[in-house]
């Protein structure tokens, strides 16, 4: 740990009110992610604190504004999201609070699952609850359709070298616009964008926490359910995800968020946000192979084909979508 932001990050930290009594001999990183965002963890000597979180985030990469509003607007919606004690926007640091080290994705079992999904429900309900219009970016037709395109870009001819034929990139077109005319036409709530997880943290009073948020926008209600339940990272069987999402559209209903009055009509909903996802997730996870050099999200890369895959296969309209996905299946076993 010897780069030169380090040092700018030390020199920060020690010029910090001494109230917060920190150590910067147990500076150490706490972890990174598929951004430039680095994170640390410090000791302090104030009451209650323990350890605490340092964020560093570039400014010409990861400027932090749009971290702390989402911050603000997550906690006062109510979620357990990182209080932030201390910033320097201009150098792209912030001290925050310490949600702890266990993430769902290690404490998920089947006998854990039932009841922090409980939690990671009615946290997503409460955020859900507090959305208001022209606060957050939109998650509008371009931004829907640059997502899909990064999986014929990177996922198909990057990772896999496939060129499609003719007939292949009209069905691909047809399949792109039927997926995000169903996700526009979607009831439009606040969108964490990456609410699974790996980003939701077990924490013993008002579980979960919740990381990772910065990019998140006005959009369709389903997505962040379909984060939750077609995760990357874990998979679960049909029924329980089918239970999980009915609990949800109940909850969400009671409490008077736009959802369908008929569960199938959600259901379907979820299931083409969750495509359009998965093939999103299939371009990123190929781009930060192949442009980052991080090979550690190639595992992960089957279980979202398969998912990507079922879900076409259920919908007629979808099934050319299936086609070239199974293709791709086979060009890379053989």
């Amino acid at each position: 740990m010897t780069d030169s932001r380090l040092n700018t990050l030390r020199d920060w930290l020690k010029a910090l009110d001494p109230s917060w009594q920190l150590d910067l001999d147990t500076l150490a990183p706490a972890s990174a992610d598929a951004s430039f965002r680095r994170y640390f963890r410090i000791q302090s000597q104030k009451h209650n604190y323990g350890t605490l979180i340092v964020m560093d985030a570039p400014p010409q990469h990861e400027p932090l504004d749009a971290f702390i509003q989402v911050d603000l607007l997550l906690s006062s919606a109510g979620l357990n999201a990182p209080k932030i004690l201390e910033q320097n926007v201009a150098q792209g640091f912030l001290l925050l609070n310490d949600l702890g080290t266990k993430t769902y994705l290690a404490e998920l079992t089947s006998e854990t699952a039932d009841h922090l999904y409980k939690d990671a429900t009615h946290a997503l309900v409460q955020m859900q609850l507090a959305s208001k219009p022209n606060v957050l970016p939109n998650y509008d037709e371009a931004l829907l359709q640059r997502e899909l395109d990064l999986f014929p870009e990177w996922y198909l001819r990057k990772h896999l070298h496939i060129e499609l034929n003719d007939l292949q990139q009209t069905q691909l077109r047809k399949a792109f616009e039927l997926i995000i005319e169903n996700n526009l036409a979607q009831a439009k709530v606040y969108v964490h964008r990456d609410y699974h997880s790996r980003n939701l943290m077990v924490t013993e009073k008002d579980n979960p926490g919740v990381i990772d948020f910065q990019d998140a926008v006005y959009g369709p209600i389903t997505y962040d359910a379909s984060s939750l339940w077609r995760d990357a990272y874990i998979a679960w069987p049909e029924e329980r995800v089918i239970d999980w999402i009915i609990k949800f559209w109940e909850e969400g209903r009671k409490v008077g968020l736009p959802m369908p009055n008929d569960f199938g009509q959600f259901y379907r909903d979820f299931e083409w946000m969750g495509l359009q996802r998965h093939l999103k997730v299939l371009g990123i996870f190929a781009r930060l192979f192949h442009r980052d050099g991080k090979d550690g999200y190639l595992k992960d890369i089957p279980l979202v084909l398969e998912y990507a895959i079922a879900t076409a296969n259920r919908y007629i309209e979808l099934k050319p979508l299936a086609r070239i996905l199974e293709s791709t299946r086979q060009s890379k076993e053989s």
